[in-house]
């Protein structure tokens, strides 16, 4: 058994967030149907280098962007903007459980596809929304990315070197938790309906993510009265908890509480050090965290980061070495945790794909569909789901509706 193989999602969402979501819901058993349009697809068909596979319309292949988001799920190729392509998506929403979609706010709703639309048709639909800024407030209508929005909700003020420029997170961190808060909120929306018998609106934007996962850093300020600051790798509130420099490398170390410190100061040998009265609370080492780093380096230097990390996990310090994607996928966890899952593509032959971060004991996640080519199950899905026969769906295609 599969935990959602009774739920079918309609995925009209496009790039990072909203794909990340259904494949959550795909990953677990659900029904994806990912419509995209006729030709181009979900944009991020398009973004690379790498390519995999064969050539097909302007694409030199399939894109390892899009196929990392995209696994166990259909694809759909429909006209949005025409009558019939609509009343496609319309008939759909009646034999499905969820919508997702992340156009800019209104754009659905002009086309006869909003929620009041499809609930109307469908009361028990739960429509998921995501957006840059939401459905309501003055910034609406405006589109949201990524990286504009790890800067405007405060994510770059807190992320770089403290006297340097600020940085972005090195993956698309609102994106992807965008897609996990919408699963998690589709997930309890769809526990309501059982018990209510209706569906909803789930409203999400990247906006609302990035001010939820400020988190600690958020009650600094709100709590507080603190307002954080850039401070490279160090941690605002505890200290040691940064990067150090090895003899060879850098790698990460914590000491969090006082036993910790205390066998940090025995293993580097300077056992006198948790007397200072500059380090004997976690406060006095954060107001001295400079003379501090200064100390701890310069005892780390006598040694290679790998020799360093093994003693400091051996005496129960957190710590651990700083690994590229090679080493990461080459880590001695690997193996037993399934970082790596692996299907045949149609084009690309066999793949590898990121695995799966959830384990269950009774209905485990599965990889049963590769990333789909543009439009590979629109035939099928026309037929299987709306009864429409052979000769409706090529008028469809002649008509470019599909």
């Amino acid at each position: 058994m599969r935990p959602l193989e009774n739920l079918r999602v309609l995925d009209i969402s496009r790039a990072l967030a909203g794909p990340y979501c259904t494949m959550i819901f795909g990953d677990f058993g659900a029904d994806v149907i990912k419509i995209e349009l006729p030709d181009q697809g979900d944009e991020s068909r398009g973004w690379g280098p790498p390519f995999v596979g064969e050539p097909y319309r302007s694409y030199p292949g399939e894109s390892t962007y899009f196929m990392a988001v995209n696994r166990n799920k259909r694809s759909l190729t429909v006209n949005l903007k025409s009558s019939e392509g609509q009343e496609v998506i319309k008939r759909l929403a009646c034999v499905s459980d969820v919508l997702l979609e992340n156009y800019r706010t209104g754009t659905l709703d002009k086309m006869g596809l909003g929620y009041e639309d499809l609930s109307g048709l469908n009361p028990r639909l739960i429509y998921c929304s995501i957006s840059g800024y939401g459905r309501t407030g003055p910034y609406a209508e405006r589109p949201g990315y990524d990286f504009i929005i790890q800067a405007e909700g405060g994510i770059m003020g807190v992320t770089g070197p403290e006297d340097g420029p600020p940085y972005r997170v090195g993956i698309s961190i609102i994106d992807i938790t965008t897609g996990i808060f919408a699963s998690t909120a589709i997930l309890a929306a769809l526990h309501a309906r059982d018990i209510t018998g209706k569906g909803q609106l789930v409203d999400l934007s990247l906006l609302d993510t990035s001010v939820a996962i400020l988190a600690n850093v958020a009650s600094n300020y709100l709590v507080g009265g603190v307002e954080p600051r850039r401070m490279g790798n160090a941690h605002f509130t505890i200290a040691p908890y940064e990067v150090f420099q090895a003899r060879d490398r850098w790698f990460t170390l914590g000491a969090l509480n006082p036993r910790q410190w205390d066998l940090l100061c025995q293993v580097i040998g300077v056992p006198e050090l948790n007397k200072d009265p500059r380090f004997l609370t976690n406060r006095d080492r954060v107001e001295n965290r400079a003379a501090l780093a200064k100390i701890l380096n310069a005892a780390f230097a006598s040694q290679d980061a790998d020799e360093w990390t093994e003693k400091l996990q051996v005496a129960g310090i957190p710590s651990g070495p700083i690994n590229n994607i090679q080493d990461v996928f080459n880590h001695p966890q690997a193996p037993v945790r399934d970082f790596v899952v692996g299907i045949e593509h149609p084009t690309a032959g066999f793949v590898n794909l990121p695995g799966f971060p959830y384990k269950m004991s009774q209905t485990p996640a599965a990889l049963h569909r590769p990333p789909p080519l543009l439009g590979e199950h629109t035939e099928e899905v026309l037929i299987e789901l709306l009864g429409y026969s052979s000769e409706q769906v090529a008028l469809l295609r002649e008509r470019k509706v599909i």
